[in-house]
Order: structure tokens, then sequence, then C-alpha cells
């Protein structure tokens, strides 16, 4: 048996939203990297938002993406500052997941955990932040924003 038909196949609330906002101004690549260990984030809290165990008919087993939309969008670094402060202290149940711009220049984890609690999260430059919570907390400090295109 694989270790993905162990994972419980459970659903967060329906009025959870996901959402993923990224400074556009990166590099390509940055952009790409910043979604990428985000999204991460947001799974590790909240295993009910994937992983859910799929079979084929020959019997290959995957874990699952996301089991709603996640869309990405964009702010410069004033508007995710903002969105940062507007976000923080996230109500209960919701996750922030924050990608600070010090941590691109690290590559140990233990690094970076090391200094963060030397830094103020609102004065560090943040490259992305994700979102994961009721629809409505979510929808307030998005509503505004783009996609990203």
């Amino acid at each position: 048996m694989s270790a993905l038909a162990e994972v419980p196949a459970t659903q967060p609330a329906p009025d959870i939203r996901v959402a993923v906002i990224v400074d556009p101004t990166l590099a390509l690549g940055q952009i790409t990297n910043t979604v990428a260990v985000v999204g991460v984030g947001i799974g590790a809290a909240d295993a009910s938002l994937g992983a859910v165990p799929l079979t084929d008919s020959r019997g290959r087993t995957v874990a699952s993406s996301s089991n709603r939309p996640i869309p990405i969008l964009q702010a410069d670094g004033p508007a995710m500052a903002a969105l940062l402060a507007r976000a923080l202290p996230a109500p209960e149940g919701a996750t922030v997941v924050a990608f600070l711009r010090y941590g691109r220049s690290l590559h140990v984890f233990e690094e970076y955990r090391r200094q963060f609690p030397d830094r103020d999260l609102l004065a560090e430059p943040v490259d992305g932040i994700g979102l994961a919570g009721p629809a409505r907390w979510v929808r307030s400090l998005t509503g505004s924003l783009k996609l990203l295109r």
C-alpha cells in the first residue's frame, strides 16, 4: 500500500478560500519559485486542501493537487505590506504564509528560522503571501487585486 493511501480524504469547510499573491516585478523564475513555496506552506498548514489519494484504472496512485481553485494575484511591495498588516492576526482556522525577500538569499531553512525572530515581519520586503481561510476574510483582503498575467 502506498503512503498516499494512508492520507485521510478530509474536506475543508466549504467556505474556505485560497489565494496566492505575488510581486509582479520579480523575475519569472522568482515568481514561479515564490508561488511554489507559498503553495507548499499553505498545503502543509491544511492537508485537507489537497493530497487526496487518486488511483487510476491500473492501480497507480498519486496525490491530488488542490481541491479548490487558487487564484494567483499580483500586488507591488507597498500593497503587499499593507495586505500582510491587514491579514494579521489571522482569524481562527485561517493560514497566512509569507515569503520574505531575505529568505531568497538563504539556502538552509534553519538559518531562515534562526533569523526570523530578530526581524520585524511588517518591515521586511515581501515577495509573496498565501492566504487560506474563511471566504469572506480572503475576499476582503484580495477583492481589489488583479490576476497575475
